[in-house]
């Protein structure tokens, strides 16, 4: 049987954290497996070997988790020292640290979050690995990228988390994002038997809000399409692209990245859309080819002068110019007076919007939008001739003249 306590070892400099250590003794061997936890010698115990938080403290809530973690990282030690004792081979003190530290590195939030993220992008799932990466992106911030394991997830820490996000003004739906997210991992390491299920997330709110109007009436629209931006060629492109996405049905601008020459044949855009693999097509216009004419041929097998040539990065050059251009676009509602946030999103929004204003009915806006629909709504979809569609969006950019 081993022998496992915990140590403190005072700083060399008065006044000064010192250090906390697991101490493991085994067969007379003594080693020292550290932490990363720091304490001032009056908030060691050294009778009952534990954390104390002395009275007035206003590091209270700090020595309360580290408590918590040694308290854990007992039970762990103990816990592997039981089952190698149990498989009656010989083992060492350095056999048990070897392992704790295996625990820990595989029982981590970040570490087993990052290995969800890499299968889903070996399954093909690029895109939800990409909202993985940002929620766990959002969350080491939080942690200021300092791990946690996922035994440690408290509704305490979840209800901080988004304390945080507020105090950012983050909005209510992304905080929800990300703590589905979080929850989907939790949930899944539950499963797993990696941890017990501690519900940290039955305080914190995971539903979806009324999503705030973001669609431009056609005046705004108008005004974006006359703006002179000649001398301006940020500002031109980002207009520009705001205006394809408009003039394509509300086109995503993920779709618009990765349309391929290929997709355009006979005067039509023939694709499918990336989020949902619905196959669409929209007749190619005089308004969108006068944009493309704009610029030089691309030389990559894109159709849009947005992803510039073939490259193993080419979802990150994506992910640039859909900042930037949203960055240039904040720019262009300034210019105008448009006081909500001014977006690639928002040409999606706002051919919605303006095809309902011209009484083009709703099934025909989900149609030409590609959106999933109800069962009942598909069966009519399926069957929807799409020179309908594009009947209606003739009728809207023709608005804009």
């Amino acid at each position: 049987m081993a022998s496992i306590k915990v140590k403190f070892r005072p700083s060399s400099v008065d006044g000064n954290e010192g250090s906390i250590y697991y101490q493991i003794i085994h067969e007379r061997k003594v080693r020292q497996l550290p932490t990363n936890y720091k304490i001032f010698p009056k908030e060691w115990d050294e009778n009952r070997s534990t954390v104390v938080s002395p009275l007035k403290s206003d590091r209270k809530n700090y020595i309360l988790s580290i408590k918590e973690r040694l308290r854990w990282g007992m039970d762990c030690l103990i816990r592997i020292e039981h089952e190698l004792d149990g498989k009656g081979l010989a083992y060492t003190a350095d056999d048990i640290i070897e392992e704790y530290c295996r625990y820990e590195r595989e029982y981590s939030l970040f570490n087993y979050m990052e290995e969800i993220i890499t299968r889903l992008k070996l399954n093909g799932k690029e895109r939800t690995s990409e909202t993985y990466r940002s929620s766990l992106n959002s969350f080491k911030k939080f942690r200021n990228d300092k791990d946690i394991l996922l035994e440690f997830i408290t509704p305490e820490i979840m209800e901080s988390y988004q304390a945080w996000l507020k105090k950012r003004s983050v909005a209510s739906n992304t905080i929800s994002f990300y703590s589905r997210i979080l929850r989907a991992v939790y949930n899944r390491a539950v499963e797993n038997g990696i941890t017990e299920n501690r519900h940290p997330f039955r305080r914190v709110y995971t539903g979806v809000d009324k999503t705030v109007k973001r669609a431009l009436p056609l005046k705004e629209v108008r005004k974006i399409r006359m703006l002179d931006l000649r001398k301006n060629p940020a500002l031109d492109f980002a207009r520009d692209m705001f205006l394809m996405s408009f003039y394509l049905r509300g086109m995503s601008f993920i779709d618009m990245a990765f349309l391929k020459k290929t997709d355009r044949q006979n005067g039509y855009i023939m694709y499918r859309r990336r989020k949902t693999g619905q196959p669409l097509i929209i007749e190619w216009t005089k308004e969108m080819q006068l944009i493309l004419d704009k610029y030089p041929e691309n030389m990559s097998d894109y159709l849009f002068p947005i992803i510039r040539q073939s490259a193993d990065d080419e979802r990150r050059v994506y992910h640039n110019a859909s900042y930037n251009i949203n960055h240039h676009l904040k720019k262009i509602a300034e210019m105008i007076g448009i006081t909500m946030p001014l977006t690639l999103y928002v040409a999606r929004h706002s051919w919605a919007s303006a095809a309902k204003s011209k009484g083009i009915p709703v099934s025909v806006i989900s149609e030409g939008m590609g959106h999933e629909s109800e069962k009942t709504t598909r069966i009519y979809l399926a069957s929807l001739d799409t020179s309908v569609v594009d009947r209606a969006n003739a009728l809207i950019i023709k608005s804009l003249k």
